[in-house]
């Protein structure tokens, strides 16, 4: 998420040899805290989403910028949130983000307006695109590297996948007192943190020297905003209106002016030379999958199960659980699985298993059965994040350790935007449903193309992570030709 600092850290740092303080375990356990917000923020909206929509009679189209406005927010400006941290110094950086992101929490709690509630998810992604790298940054600057670091981040992304695993089971329970406390509970957790991170986190210098990238920072965010945006009003404007075909030539001339940009700028946000490496490209194929089908998927699956059949939000949240929980015991098991099989196996197998997962989730009808029809599923989804953790070391394998945090920020980037992107696509599709009726056989009908989209999705991603054996498997072949060769000569 931000580059590595190779400077000593300060003297609060640990490293193997020496016990750990109570004042560092206070700083780590903050720094964890705010990440659990990330993720309980990220599932705890899904779940809220029916409520939102029935009280300020909002259209699916518009439901799907509560969470992309979120996701463009954190994804846009990810890369440069680490580097202004490292430009203005990390402690100050994290400070002011987690301010923010406490009281756009508030305001999104307060306001009755759908154009101010997308706001207040843009401002908290937005925050959160400073936080979530000046965190990482701050462990990395302060625990040694070897088992001190890595047991410090393997501690920050329990917490992380805790966060998405609470947030569905806060969102059913907090929906069921009112949407609204799905906003405002994260305000008091984030005053807290703000708070300790005042007390806990040490002071640092800024860099002495760097630079800023804000026109490649302006021009890659305006054009992902604005690829949503077409996407999702193309069923309403017309794909061949002029609209819409104007704003795809605008997204175009605004990545056109970024690349442009990253080519002449001192210091850019993305040296693009980086992104040929196959296994940083092909690990954001896979996360772009992976998120895309899964937000899609939980989108709908919201939508339906709640607005359709009645579903309450705590029934809606224990019966996705299963999901969170396997992504809590990927953080525990997934090392140990890199270290026997390797990256790309565990990628392309979780990723197949996924794929399965949506396919069964077709057989979805008007009354399902949760045993065998939702569960099955929603265990082979969930089975598809225990891959997560092996596509984040595949994305900086082979990279230069001055660019590992550049290659992280790339996959994040990708992760955010690219499921926002297949969200607005999966959105498009079920707005521009044939059905247009209530019932629970018309709803399904409608929202089943977008369900088999979603599946289709992570079928490619699949596909993508196959392909890495193709190599080996030529490879082997034509080794085994020479062999044969040589034998006959």
């Amino acid at each position: 998420m931000t580059s590595t600092d190779t400077r000593p850290a300060v003297s609060t740092a640990a490293d193997s040899s020496t016990q750990w303080t109570p004042r560092l375990w206070g700083m780590l356990i903050t720094l964890c805290i705010v990440l659990f917000l990330d993720g309980l923020d990220v599932s705890m909206i899904g779940v809220a989403l029916p409520s939102i929509g029935t009280e300020l009679h909002l259209g699916t189209s518009t439901l799907q910028w509560l969470v992309s406005g979120y996701v463009l927010g954190y994804g846009g400006l990810l890369l440069l949130g680490g580097r202004t941290a490292d430009l203005l110094g990390r402690r100050k950086v994290f400070l002011i983000a987690l301010a923010v992101f406490a009281i756009a929490s508030l305001g999104g709690g307060l306001v009755s307006s759908a154009a101010l509630l997308i706001l207040t998810r843009f401002v908290k992604g937005l925050a959160a695109a400073f936080t979530a790298p000046t965190g990482l940054s701050i462990i990395t600057t302060n625990f040694a590297e070897g088992p001190a670091r890595n047991k410090a981040l393997s501690i920050y992304t329990v917490f992380g996948a805790g966060g998405y695993s609470m947030g569905l089971l806060f969102g059913g329970l907090m929906t069921g007192f009112g949407w609204r406390w799905t906003f405002l509970l994260p305000f008091p957790i984030a005053i807290a943190a703000l708070i300790a991170a005042l007390y806990l986190v040490p002071k640092d210098k800024p860099a002495e020297e760097g630079g800023h990238d804000l026109l490649g920072a302006l021009l890659s965010t305006a054009g992902m905003l604005l690829l949503v945006y077409t996407v999702v009003s193309a069923p309403q404007a017309g794909w061949a209106s002029a609209r819409t075909v104007l704003s795809f030539v605008a997204v175009a001339a605004l990545f056109a002016g970024f690349v442009v940009v990253e080519k002449r700028v001192r210091y850019p946000l993305v040296r693009l030379g980086i992104l040929k490496k196959p296994t940083l490209w092909r690990a954001s194929l896979a996360i772009i999958a992976v998120a895309g089908s899964f937000f899609s998927w939980q989108f709908i699956t919201t939508l339906y199960l709640q607005d359709t059949l009645g579903w309450t939000p705590l029934h809606l949240s224990l019966a996705l659980l299963p999901v969170g929980v396997l992504v809590v015991a990927s953080a525990f098991i997934s090392d140990k699985l890199v270290d026997r099989f390797g990256t790309g196996p565990i990628i392309a197998v979780t990723m197949v298993i996924m794929a399965l997962g949506y396919l069964m989730y077709l057989r979805l009808d008007t009354s399902p059965a949760y045993l065998t029809v939702l569960l099955p599923a929603v265990l082979l989804v969930g089975i598809g994040w225990v891959g997560f953790p092996a596509i984040n070391i595949q994305a900086t394998s082979g990279i230069d350790d001055d660019e590992q945090g550049l290659a992280a920020g790339v996959l994040q980037t990708s992760m955010q935007v690219g499921a926002a992107i297949v969200l607005a696509v999966t959105t498009a599709i079920i707005s521009s449903g044939s059905h247009t009726g209530t019932s629970p056989a018309e709803a399904l009908d409608n929202y089943r193309p977008g369900l088999q989209f979603a599946a289709g999705v992570a079928i490619a991603g699949a596909l993508v992570a196959l392909t890495a054996f193709l190599p080996k498997r030529r490879a082997r072949k034509e080794a085994a030709k020479e062999t044969e060769v040589a034998l006959v000569g």
